[in-house]
């Protein structure tokens, strides 16, 4: 897993030209941090801008410092190196931070073990100081300070500090803020301390969304803006000292504000990331993940929990078919059978075993795969061929699932629910495993639809029969070895690989089997389905979930680039193989040319190759089987269109199966007879009048499972998201990557027979119900009512 960063050699030319440009014309210019995620990478292009030849002598370069950021002054510390090692003086743009929001969230959901910013703003207010303390004591001959801040103590710590230091620097605020703040630092009278004014420049769309967050901002109840003009604050409040009201606090991070792991407490604890875009992270992950790489990885079926011998298979990476990932020996119908006969003899014992102690042996399986998240991700990546981020959300799906079902387990099934009823009378409701459930899971999703099925049957009480896809079967041995060593019994858990139509057609026809979980192409829920029906005995139960044709309606009031980055994440990543993929890309006429003009450009920034590289993000499609059908798909339906775009494949991905995005536009819907499981997004356009139409239309094709609004109008978003069929309806963002317990996934129609993955009601689905009534009053009378006053 290389970290090397192509974007940075790409953009470093660029910014070297700009920086040309602006030492010609006299003009400084510094280089914004936005996102933390995107700081090494901004310190790699500010290095490589500073060592180049061509800037030699050059003095008007700098950054901006995010001070909420926890790595601020490790990052001035590192800017003052490389000035003095560059020879030449930096501009640092001390700010307070612009995105907090949106950090707090971005490190919620990608599980991260603490926040990279300060959650309280007197938290972010020292770190101001301490920074600029910093600047002025070893930015001498080196910095050029630069403060941008519109508080008022603020304004006169650093002048305080500037008085001792000695040396030019200046004040920075927004037009239109801060005015009479100012008049006292550079007017008539004042500390005569330069002020430069900053104003955004650009069209009235691009830059309504950076107004209203400044307005947010500033509306805030921690705004010094604000507070400043509320007459009810007392001054001494307004002008307190961070560092006093910081070593105050009984805690330092913000009491209201859960660390990310703790989101969901006290139901579970959410799952842990994986923060790749840290640099130290990203290597020492990329290092467990070549070692475990080194083993010969093996499945074989685990029947009663021994294992079994069968005709054995070689498992290829898909990205490169030389590379023999494992191998994989085969169940047969005789092992399916021994299996049912166990798990059958087992079940009732595993039902009867208490929910808590089911979930603590599911809790216990979760830490198993954090524990072993390099290795499953290493077998993602060259089984499935996915990249190392899918790799990552993949094993974080698996353990909140495994934690999820544990938690409604013990919500729901720890002991009977009283129910209401006449005097004189018990009633309850208790909830049990059905029997023996086969769990058929797919290959898009090894790891977590596997674990997933097989954690919510067992959670319930079932035995379970667990038939990973043919493609996929080593990564799902693992996990069945890790849920075997966190205390599921072996007669209870039997892991039987092989051939969809040997070992799935036996597990589902034997009358014996209570249920069977699927997730696939419809045409295969069809045939269990018919299968199920035709056996003798108990009626079975089917929980299906299969395709899409998902589709995203875009109005004239959507934000392109934010449609455009949507559309390609939804449609492309994971190569287009998910179930939530976006498969159908519907646009308002009136933005349809400018969508897809930002839509090709955009596509050609994409990398496709080897998932196992960071700098990847489209991989291969599963097999050959599957890049011949999209190709003879793709042939035919660019023959007609109007519009195309499609990016070529580099040589390396000869070695592979890999199959080039492609956005192409149809005239109708009429024109997808069946989904197209791969990176081809079809684009329709539509009239503003044919909204409602449109929406018939989408749902027309019998399918349910995902959806897309982007629009800024609350109203057409409301009115299309209740006549649309979908399971999931995403708003102003993409539709894949679903969140257990968030974003219970499933739909309805030709997507599946529900009820939603990761929801509460799912484990009612792999149980049986079962009421007891007792005449309280048939031993002689009934005594509470009796006792009543």
């Amino acid at each position: 897993m290389p970290t090397a960063r192509p974007s940075a050699r790409e953009l470093t030319p660029r910014l070297v030209e700009l920086c040309r440009l602006a030492r010609a014309a006299g003009i400084a210019l510094t280089l914004d941090t936005e996102e933390s995620e995107r700081l090494e990478l901004t310190l790699e292009l500010l290095a490589a801008v500073c060592r180049d030849p061509a800037l030699a002598g050059w003095n008007g370069f700098g950054i901006a410092v995010q001070t909420y950021q926890k790595r601020a002054l490790p990052m001035l510390k590192y800017i003052v190196g490389l000035a003095r090692e560059t020879n030449r003086i930096l501009h640092v743009r001390l700010v307070k931070g612009a995105y907090w929001d949106a950090e707090i969230k971005r490190g919620q959901e990608r599980g991260l073990p603490g926040y990279p910013l300060y959650t309280r703003k007197p938290n972010t207010d020292v770190s101001y100081l301490a920074c600029a303390s910093y600047v002025f004591q070893q930015g001498r001959n080196v910095l050029y300070p630069q403060f941008a801040t519109h508080n008022a103590h603020t304004v006169a710590a650093v002048a305080s500090m500037a008085g001792k230091a000695g040396f030019e620097f200046e004040f920075q605020r927004l037009h239109g803020m801060g005015e009479e703040l100012y008049t006292h630092v550079t007017g008539p009278g004042g500390l005569g301390i330069p002020c430069r004014v900053y104003a955004p420049v650009g069209e009235h769309e691009d830059l309504l969304p950076y107004l209203v967050r400044r307005l947010l901002e500033n509306g805030s109840n921690t705004s010094f803006v604000n507070r400043i003009v509320n007459e009810n604050e007392p001054i001494d409040a307004i002008i307190a000292d961070p560092v006093r009201t910081v070593d105050g606090f009984d805690q330092v991070a913000h009491p209201r504000i859960p660390q990310p792991l703790d989101i969901y407490q006290p139901e579970r604890r959410n799952s842990l990331g994986v923060h790749l875009a840290n640099g130290a992270v990203c290597k020492a992950m990329a290092e467990r993940m070549e070692r475990v790489s080194r083993r010969a990885w093996v499945a074989a079926p685990l029947v009663g929990g021994e294992e079994q011998g069968g005709v054995s298979d070689t498992i290829r990476n898909p990205a490169n078919h030389a590379d023999a990932v494992g191998t994989v020996a085969n169940a047969t119908a005789e092992h399916v059978r021994a299996a049912v006969d166990i798990a059958v003899r087992a079940q009732p014992a595993w039902d009867a075993t208490p929910a808590g102690v089911r979930g603590d042996a599911l809790d216990k399986a979760a830490d198993l795969f954090e524990a072993s998240t390099a290795e499953l991700v290493a077998m993602c990546v060259r089984e499935a061929g996915k990249s190392v981020p899918d790799g990552v959300a993949e094993v974080r799906e698996a353990v909140d699932f495994l934690r999820y079902y544990a938690a409604r387990a013990r919500h729901e099934f720890a002991g009977p629910q009283r129910m209401p009823g006449p005097t004189g009378e018990s009633n309850e409701l208790s909830l049990h495993g059905r029997g023996v459930f086969t769990c058929i899971s797919p290959w898009n999703f090894p790891l977590a639809i596997f674990a997933g099925q097989v954690a919510a049957a067992l959670a319930a009480g079932n035995a379970v029969l667990a038939k990973p896809a043919e493609q996929t079967p080593l990564v799902a041995a693992h996990a069945v070895r890790l849920l075997l060593q966190a205390g599921v019994p072996a007669d209870v858990l039997h892991f039987l690989p092989g051939d969809g139509a040997v070992v799935g057609a036996a597990a589902v026809a034997d009358p014996r089997v209570a249920g069977v979980a699927f997730t696939g192409s419809t045409e295969t829920a069809r045939i269990i389905n018919r299968t199920l029906a035709a056996r003798h005995g108990p009626i079975g139960t089917l929980i299906a979930e299969t395709g899409g044709q998902n589709a995203m309606i875009v109005d004239s009031s959507a934000l392109p680039e934010q449609v455009v980055i949507d559309a390609v994440q939804s449609a492309f990543n994971s190569a287009g193989q998910r179930c939530s993929a976006l498969r159908v890309l519907c646009v308002q006429e009136d933005v349809a040319p400018k969508v897809k003009r930002l839509l090709a450009g955009y596509m050609e920034e994409l990398v496709v190759g080897d998932p196992a590289y960071l700098e990847t993000d489209v991989g291969p499609v599963i097999d050959e089987a599957a890049r011949a059908m999209l190709e003879g798909h793709a042939r035919e339906v660019m023959r007609s269109a109007a519009w195309h775009h499609r990016i070529e494949l580099p040589a390396a991905t000869r070695a592979g199966t890999f199959v080039a995005p492609l956005a192409v536009e149809i005239a109708s819907l009429s024109m997808l007879e069946r989904e197209w499981f791969g990176p081809i997004m079809h684009l329709v356009t539509y009239k503003a009048r044919e909204l409602e139409a449109l929406v018939d239309a989408i749902n027309a094709t019998g399918f349910g499972l995902t959806f897309g609004i982007h629009s800024r109008i609350d109203g057409t978003v409301r009115r299309v998201a209740s006549r649309v069929a979908a399971g999931n309806v995403y708003v102003n963002r993409n539709i894949i990557g679903a969140v257990v317990g968030t974003q219970p996934f499933g739909g309805s129609g030709l997507s599946g027979t529900g009820p939603k993955a990761g929801g509460p009601f799912y484990l009612h689905r792999y149980a049986h119900e079962r009421t007891m009534t007792v005449n309280t009053s048939a031993v002689g009378g009934n005594a509470s009512l009796l006792a009543m006053e």
